[in-house]
């Protein structure tokens, strides 16, 4: 695996979601009001929805287009919508978000 610096903790905002892009890929990141910190991918499943654009409730972000309901730590959709997406393990040091690819 590949450890990759994407960010700084400091330019992340709690409970909103940040695009990063990461050569071809596209990640939403999420820093939660408790300072977790998490990566996902930035498509929702449904439509391709910008899942950094949407609104951040607990550990989970609904898709602005659609409103699907998506965990933040494990990337599934919430029932009754199906699906996933790809999730990346966050490590911070020295104030920087990394993430393992």
């Amino acid at each position: 695996m590949t450890r990759m610096e994407i960010g700084t903790v400091q330019r992340l905002s709690e409970r909103l979601g940040k695009c990063v892009k990461v050569g071809q890929m596209e990640l939403a990141l999420f820093r939660l009001s408790d300072g977790r910190i998490y990566a996902l991918e930035n498509r929702c499943p449904h439509k391709g929805g910008d899942l950094s654009q949407g609104i951040v409730s607990g550990e989970f972000v609904f898709c602005p287009l659609h409103d699907w309901k998506i965990s933040i730590k494990d990337g599934k959709v919430q029932a009754p919508d199906h699906g996933c997406v790809k999730t990346y393990k966050v490590e911070i040091g020295n104030g920087k978000i990394y993430i393992q690819l």
